[in-house]
């Protein structure tokens, strides 16, 4: 119980100094200036996913010259089968919360997702900001998701942390042939 409370309280202590106001949007971009930092969010509908709890596949990187913007930001794809999927139904592929963690959501913050830490739970696509938080996110997805419901209303529109996600290796996607 010791160890869970540390990590909860360390998440939190996390969440809530990452707040800080660098930018407005109606999506999260990192520096490579793509949602999902420029991975291919109609892939990962096509993973099997882990068990909860466990290591989920690796992302699949979007290519550069293969994209669709939605939500005031460029998606980048891997094929272009996977862009016209995207553009058929964005909504059903784009991340929720704008691509925000999905546990700082619950929380009532706004802060990066990273690609590599998602889960698709009723046919939508989540990310967390880092294993930590993804952890405590997954020991109680639905708790967790009625709360990031009910908070997003009120912070969707706020000001999110400009920070980059701490274990997303720059320059990984989208690929650029």
């Amino acid at each position: 119980m010791g160890s869970t409370f540390r990590n909860l309280a360390a998440a939190g202590a996390l969440i809530l100094g990452m707040a800080g106001a660098a930018f407005a949007g109606p999506q999260y971009l990192d520096a490579s200036g793509f949602a999902a930092s420029g991975y291919d969010v109609v892939a990962y509908f096509d993973k099997e996913q882990a068990p909860v709890g466990g290591q989920q596949p690796a992302p699949t990187p979007g290519k550069a010259s293969i994209t669709a913007e939605y939500n005031g930001a460029q998606f980048a794809f891997a094929s272009e089968a996977n862009r016209d999927r995207f553009l058929a139904d964005p909504a059903a592929f784009a991340p929720q919360y704008d691509g925000h963690c999905a546990f700082g959501v619950a929380r009532g913050g706004k802060v990066p997702g990273d690609p590599q830490l998602w889960r698709i739970v009723d046919g939508k696509l989540y990310l967390n900001l880092q294993k930590s938080v993804a952890e405590m996110w997954e020991a109680d997805i639905a708790g967790n998701l009625t709360a990031s419901e009910a908070n997003w209303p009120g912070i969707e529109a706020k000001e999110a942390s400009a920070r980059p996600v701490p274990e997303l290796p720059a320059g990984t996607a989208p690929l650029t042939n």
